[in-house]
């Protein structure tokens, strides 16, 4: 567990490995983003996609379960924002992504003396080494010194 302390500006990490299925796509495409070249093979073939496509939300859902099973997470309290959300690649069934990460900035709260912010950069990146997404987010981290 990285506490508030433990992160440095500027470090970087990949990690992660998130097998995507057909069955996943439409079932995340039928619950919340309905839109036939998400749920329908036939007409996603007719789409500018040319096939069935992940919607860029269940991307960004994919990408939230790596983070939270990475192998050395912060010591999140929560997330409290995200920002440059970018959709950069289809994500297609039986791609297989995995997350590179940058931390770009940390400060202390200035309310609260028992964490801090820490914003990170990620991608999403395929098995071809394809940017498929990219994206800032802000979590709210514990510090070691108040545990």
């Amino acid at each position: 567990m990285r506490y508030f302390e433990d992160v440095e500006v500027g470090s970087t990490a990949t990690f992660g490995g998130y097998e995507v299925t057909a069955r996943e796509i439409k079932e995340f495409g039928a619950q919340y983003d309905p839109q036939p070249f998400h749920t329908d093979d036939a007409a996603a073939a007719e789409s500018m996609f040319g096939g069935l496509v992940a919607s860029g939300w269940h991307t960004m859902a994919m990408c939230m379960r790596m983070i939270t099973e990475q192998p050395d997470p912060l010591a999140a309290l929560a997330g409290v924002g995200a920002d440059n959300i970018r959709w950069r690649k289809p994500v297609r069934p039986g791609d297989r992504l995995h997350l590179r990460t940058e931390v770009l900035e940390k400060r202390p709260s200035e309310t609260h003396d028992d964490r801090g912010y820490v914003t990170t950069r990620g991608e999403a990146i395929n098995q071809d080494d394809a940017v498929a997404a990219s994206f800032e987010v802000i979590a709210l981290v514990k510090r070691r010194t108040h545990e």
